[in-house]
C-alpha cells in the first residue's frame, strides 16, 4: 500500500524508547544499556500519552517508534503502549506505524510477535554487511544477521522495510561501500537511508580520535562517497527524495516527511520532541527525571516559543533538503513579502555556482548543491528580526 502519496497532513506520534543492547561508539542518542527500569518506564510513557490527549485534534497518520531501540522491549509492552494510544487518540485505519529495530533483535518468535501488533514498516539499522565494519562501530548484531533479518522480515510478510546505512568512516573503501549499496538494492527494500558518519562530541568514537586511537573522519571520503550512493541508488530506480533518503516511486516515509513539511506531531518518552506549528516541547534527556515527573502527574517537557524568524529558518533548512524544495508562494504566505524580499536578495549569492535551480516559484539543489545543503541553507538564514 502507497501510504506517502496521500500527504494528508495528519498528526503524527514520535515515541522514543530509551534502551540499547549495547552502546555504538558513534551515537550519541539518549539510551540506556540497563533494562531494570523497562516496566516503568513503558508505564511513564502510556501515562504521558494520555497527558497528551489534547494535543492532537484530528486524526493520528503516523507512529515512529524510534530510540533507543524499541524492538528491545517486549510484545506486551509493546502492545500497552499501542492500547494507549488507541484509547487516547483517533488513529487512521491507513496510518503508517514504523518500529525502530535492529537485525539481531528480528528472530523468528520476535517477527511473530511483531505481527500480532499494529506495526506496518520496519525500519532496521544494517549499516554494514561487512563483520569487522560491525566490530568496529560496536553494533550488536553481526553480518549475516543483517542480510538474514530483512530476508526473514519479508518472508513473514513484512514488505514496507527501510534499512540503514552509514558511510565516511575510516574502514570503508569504495568498493565496499559500493557492495554494500548494492546488497541493499539487491535485497528489494523500498526505501533506504544513508548517513555519513559523523563525529559527535562525548562519544567514545570522539574520544579514540582524540587520543588518537582512531583515525580522523575524512570529509572529502564522505562526499565521494555521497555522490556514489546517489548515482548507484538513482540508476537502481530510488528517487532521493530527501538528503539522507531514498524511496521507490511512492515508497517516501510518511512520518518524516510530515517533519520535513512543517506538520504538528507530539514526541513521548524521555529525550523527545515535538512541535506543534508554533513551539517546540523537549522532554529532559534524563530517565529518571522523566519518570519522576510523569510519576507526579507532570509533563516533563520544556516549551520553546518559536519566533517568525525561528519558523523561517526552519523551514528553510528542512525543506530545502527536499527534492520538493523551498515554495516561494509559501514563504509569502506564511512570513511575509519581507521574508520573500530578503529570501530573493541572498539567492544572488549563488548566482555563479551551479547548486540551485531557481524558478519563480521554486529553489531546489542541484545534483551539486546537494553537498553544500547546510551551507545554502545557512546563507538563506533570516540572521536579523
Amino acid at each position: 500500500m502507497v501510504l506517502s502519496l496521500i500527504f494528508a497532513l495528519m498528526s503524527g506520534i514520535y515515541i522514543h524508547v530509551p534502551f540499547c543492547k549495547k552502546a555504538c561508539h558513534y551515537c550519541d542518542f539518549h539510551f540506556s544499556t540497563s533494562l531494570k527500569y523497562a516496566d516503568e518506564m513503558v508505564e511513564s510513557i502510556c501515562k504521558e500519552i494520555k497527558l497528551k490527549k489534547d494535543r492532537i485534534i484530528g486524526q493520528v497518520g503516523s507512529i515512529y517508534l524510534g530510540g533507543g531501540t524499541p524492538s528491545i522491549l517486549s510484545q506486551v509492552s509493546l502492545q500497552k503502549i499501542f492500547d494507549t494510544i488507541n484509547h487516547t487518540f483517533s488513529v487512521d485505519a491507513n496510518a503508517e506505524i514504523t518500529i525502530e529495530t535492529n537485525p539481531d533483535d528480528l528472530t523468528a518468535q520476535k517477527l511473530k510477535e511483531l505481527k500480532q501488533l499494529p506495526v506496518n514498516r520496519f525500519s532496521v539499522g544494517i549499516q554494514s554487511f561487512y563483520n569487522e565494519d560491525l566490530i568496529w562501530m560496536n553494533r550488536a548484531h553481526n553480518a549475516h544477521e543483517a542480510e538474514d533479518s530483512i530476508k526473514r522480515s519479508q518472508d513473514a510478510g513484512f514488505e514496507n522495510l527501510t534499512l540503514d546505512l552509514i558511510y565516511g568512516y575510516p574502514l570503508l573503501t569504495d568498493a565496499k561501500w559500493l557492495t554494500n549499496i548494492q546488497k541493499a538494492i539487491d535485497l528489494q527494500v523500498p526505501h533506504i537511508s544513508a548517513y555519513a558518519l559523523t563525529v559527535e562530541p562525548r562519544t567514545a568514537l570522539a574520544h579514540a580520535i582524540k587520543n588518537k586511537k582512531q583515525i580522523p573522519v575524512s570529509d572529502n571520503q564522505s562526499a565521494e562517497q555521497f555522490v556514489i550512493l546517489i548515482e548507484k541508488l538513482q540508476n537502481a530506480g530510488f528517487e532521493h527524495y530527501e538528503i539522507s533518503n531514498f524511496a521507490q516511486p511512492g515508497c517516501y516515509a510518511v512520518h518524516n516527511t510530515n517533519y520535513w513539511k512543517g506538520v504538528d506531531y507530539i514526541g513521548i518518552g524521555p529525550s523527545a520532541h515535538g512541535f506543534d506549528g508554533q513551539n517546540r516541547y523537549m522532554n529532559p534527556a534524563n530517565n529518571a527525571l522523566y519518570m519522576e515527573k510523569l510519576d507526579a502527574n507532570k509533563l516533563p517537557e520544556i516549551i520553546e516559543e518559536l519566533s517568525l524568524k525561528d519558523r523561517f529558518n526552519e523551514y528553510i533548512m528542512t525543506s530545502l533538503r527536499t527534492m520538493w524544495g523551498i515554495d516561494l508562494q509559501k514563504i509569502k504566505n506564511d512570513f511575509g513579502k519581507d521574508f520573500l524580499e530578503e529570501t530573493q536578495h541572498n539567492l544572488r549569492n549563488f548566482e555563479d555556482k551551479d547548486w540551485l535551480l531557481i524558478t519563480e516559484d521554486n529553489i531546489k539543489l542541484t545534483q551539486n548543491g546537494k553537498l553544500f545543503a547546510d551551507h545554502i541553507a545557512s546563507e538563506l538564514f533570516v540572521i536579523s528580526d
